[in-house]
């Protein structure tokens, strides 16, 4: 059911805590886009109706074990039906209200109270909401705490004021400017920050960007009125699934001490399975993203042609988004057979073939809250282009080419001519200075990215 970043962090962190300090338990809607080969493992645990505004709505509540951890499935055809988790705003409003009732009713059923229930973006909101008003009077939600985390906070879920309030049964109340109103709508992920005992953010740049009115995204001063209770803790990477010395979907496995020659025979491979040119010595510049403008499309699309023309290089990209950069890519590789691919869509197994293969790899995003490919390109030795901005920041080092340190290449301001003057720099490197790139290259391999870390910042905030 993975969509993006969040499947990620929510599939991961939570098999990195200490068993016998905690016990950690995961829920989330029954998709019907579930593969088959997980449904048929569920275990049917019980059912109960949410009432939601004047709405009377079935809940089932299906269970699984996972690499030792509970998972617990909220059950309902008519809000989780469809070929994806996300539809349009004005469903998902709805759909995302019954899930979060239905989370709270359903604890009393599961034999487990949680002492803190940790909620992911504006999908998840409402819980802190409904926590307070709804079920503040009931003693058995008395002592649980939420902590509220932002994984973008472009996405709020807003929708018309009238028909939220209709829609969640929430007293008026709540829909004011000082909780869940946000100029004329109501704003779920307001709603969390606000009722959340704890915020946090998946960087410590991003946690400071949202504080200002570039950032803030309207709710910067939300954000000040609560730093106290804001934190920040940096995403990381499952180095289960994105380790070079095991991955079984490259064509090559290696480690950091024959990444050289691991990333070469890599190299090779793609070149070969997408029909590029097998030349060994060009920089293979790769690029796995969706395909909008937060993933720095605009300046992209802005250089590539000359990028193209004048330079020794291949570019591969894969994804999916807008159409219009989907169409002006396709457009693009057209013209240039021998040095660029695009693929439209995604397989996770191709994504670490690109990952393994590519000498650099690209995100200049307009904002980015923490970011994990630059961080899976690390693990594979691909070093990162970057613009400086939330956790590309905080996770990317600049090279310094006269002390001989840094973890990547990067440019300050979102603008186009930077972005090629830092690719190009980039690629004097590898060309002129391939010992230089090599180190970089090494640095990279180095680096903690695992959860271990972020799951011990974790653990103190839900311990505090």
């Amino acid at each position: 059911m993975k969509t993006g970043g969040l499947a990620d962090v929510t599939g991961s962190l939570p098999r990195y805590f200490d068993k016998e300090a905690f016990d950690v338990r995961v829920i989330l809607p029954k998709y019907a886009c579930m593969d088959e080969k997980w449904t048929e493992q569920l275990q049917f645990l019980c059912h109960f109706y949410v009432n939601l505004g004047w709405r009377q709505q079935y809940a089932g509540i299906l269970t699984t074990q996972y690499e030792g951890i509970t998972f617990y499935f909220v059950d309902n055809k008519y809000y989780f039906a469809g070929s994806q988790p996300y539809h349009n705003i004005y469903e998902d409003v709805e759909k995302f209200a019954f899930f979060s009732k239905a989370v709270l009713e359903a604890l009393p059923y599961l034999d487990f109270c949680p002492d803190v229930i940790h909620c992911h973006d504006w999908q998840t909101g409402l819980v802190p909401v409904y926590l307070r008003t709804v079920f503040s009077s009931d003693n058995y939600y008395a002592g649980i705490k939420t902590m509220f985390s932002i994984h973008n906070l472009k996405f709020q879920g807003r929708w018309i004021l009238d028909e939220v309030m209709d829609i969640t049964g929430l007293p008026p109340q709540v829909f004011t400017p000082d909780k869940l109103e946000f100029y004329g709508e109501a704003n779920y992920l307001k709603g969390g920050c606000v009722y959340a005992d704890m915020i946090t953010t998946v960087s410590k740049s991003y946690a400071f960007e949202i504080t200002t009115k570039e950032g803030g995204e309207g709710l910067n001063g939300l954000f000040h009125q609560r730093s106290a209770d804001l934190y920040a803790v940096t995403n990381g990477i499952d180095y289960q699934v994105f380790d070079p010395q095991t991955d079984e979907a490259v064509w090559k496995q290696y480690g950091a001490k024959d990444a050289v020659a691991g990333k070469a025979a890599n190299k090779a491979g793609l070149q070969k399975e997408l029909g590029l040119p097998a030349e060994a010595d060009t920089i293979l510049l790769g690029m796995v993203s969706r395909m909008t403008n937060q993933k720095g499309f605009d300046l992209i699309l802005h250089i590539l042609e000359q990028l193209l023309a004048e330079s020794r290089i291949q570019f591969v990209v894969m994804g999916t988004g807008e159409d219009r950069y989907q169409n002006a890519l396709r457009d693009i590789a057209s013209r240039y057979p021998e040095k660029m691919r695009v693929i439209i869509g995604y397989s996770e197994e191709k994504a670490h073939k690109i990952y393994a293969a590519s000498d650099a790899f690209l995100m200049p995003s307009l904002f980015e809250p923490c970011g994990l490919s630059q961080m899976i390109g690390m693990r594979y030795g691909t070093v990162p282009i970057v613009r400086e901005t939330g956790g590309l920041r905080d996770t990317v080092e600049p090279y310094n080419e006269y002390e001989k340190t840094g973890t990547g290449f990067s440019f300050a301001n979102f603008n186009a001519e930077e972005l090629l003057h830092t690719i190009w720099y980039a690629m004097q490197i590898y060309y002129d200075h391939r010992e230089d790139w090599d180190q970089i290259l090494q640095r990279d391999m180095e680096q903690d990215f695992s959860w271990e870390s972020s799951a011990r910042e974790y653990a103190t905030l839900y311990q505090r």
